[in-house]
């Protein structure tokens, strides 16, 4: 099982790198990063296009035919139609979302961005983000970018997650620290 998921996650990986290899040398980063994006949010609000992707049974001509007419729905540039018809065509179609992840990390990384996780106990607004993300960008040196959520359950505060460093000013977490002190008096 672990062999079958490193075999997933190399061949994904390679698959974006070469996608990503394909958009920077053709300058087409920018409109293949947004064709990416548009394909994630169908995939992850579609099940049936999911299910359809990842149906084994499915001949490569029905993919194909379904990622062609995706492609000239969503006006996806005539590079990443050929790309995803090379994953149909590879029969690694299945791996779509790992690779278009992947993707966008590798677009990420090449702007210098940094990705983070960003959960607070209230909507922000989108100055609020952008303020929180201009001051951590400062005191960091990179460009951050958040993955961000909303959890009621933190009751006040924040909680964000840079790769290993954990900042956590929730009231949440104060309880838990006090509970935790006046269990060890």
């Amino acid at each position: 099982m672990s062999s079958n998921k490193s075999f997933s996650t190399e061949t994904s990986h390679r698959y974006a790198r070469a996608l990503f290899e394909v958009a920077n040398e053709n300058s087409e980063l920018v409109i293949i990063e947004e064709n990416v994006k548009d394909l994630l949010n169908i995939y992850d609000q579609d099940k049936d296009l999911e299910s359809f992707i990842k149906n084994p049974t499915q001949s490569i001509d029905t993919q194909l035919e379904t990622i062609v007419k995706i492609s000239i729905i969503m006006n996806f540039s005539k590079n990443f139609k050929n790309f995803l018809s090379i994953l149909v065509l590879k029969r690694r179609i299945f791996f779509i979302e790992k690779i278009l992840k992947s993707f966008l990390r590798l677009s990420s990384e090449k702007r210098g961005e940094l990705k983070a996780s960003l959960i607070s106990s209230k909507d922000l607004s989108n100055e609020e983000l952008k303020d929180i993300s201009v001051e951590l960008s400062k005191s960091i040196g990179s460009t951050i970018s958040f993955n961000y959520k909303v959890d009621k359950e933190l009751i006040g505060g924040l909680q964000i997650q840079i790769g290993s460093l954990m900042i956590d000013t929730s009231i949440k977490n104060r309880l838990k620290k006090y509970e935790q002190l006046m269990l060890e008096s």
